[in-house]
């Protein structure tokens, strides 16, 4: 994507317990620096529900402020693979929220969604679990890994 006109998402969600309370993170960065945030509760649920609320949350934000092209990246491989179409579920919820999803990305001229690892989710996670009073979680450090 054009780096000049590129907008940058995260999103996460949170289940307490799993099912449970839903809290959602999103995080929508612009190419001037812009940085809007989203923390909020969402009902009763499991995490993978969270999660594409999450997302759908991070796309309603990036359509608000105009945003055409957008990278947006997350840590549910569930959500990642079924977006892509690389993995399909029958549990009605998850296939509504899917259809959702799919009606949300069609708003845009271009949309890269990607998996990341946990730790580089942080701000999400933060602002997900936040939304359900639950402490960030401590960063995760390096492993150094020596030979002995």
């Amino acid at each position: 994507m054009d780096g000049a006109s590129e907008w940058l998402a995260w999103f996460d969600g949170a289940a307490a317990p799993n099912p449970g309370r839903l809290g959602l993170g999103a995080l929508l960065m612009g190419p001037g620096g812009k940085r809007l945030e989203h923390s909020s509760l969402a009902g009763h649920g499991c995490n993978n529900e969270a999660e594409l609320l999450a997302l759908c949350q991070v796309l309603e934000m990036a359509h608000q402020a105009g945003v055409r092209r957008l990278t947006v990246r997350g840590d549910s491989d569930f959500v990642v693979r079924h977006v892509q179409g690389l993995a399909h579920t029958a549990v009605p919820r998850l296939v509504d929220l899917l259809q959702r999803v799919a009606s949300s990305l069609l708003r845009f001229d271009a949309v890269d969604l990607q998996w990341v690892p946990r730790h580089r989710n942080g701000d999400a996670d933060q602002l997900s679990r936040q939304a359900l009073g639950l402490v960030a979680k401590p960063a995760l450090r390096p492993v150094s890994r020596r030979r002995r």
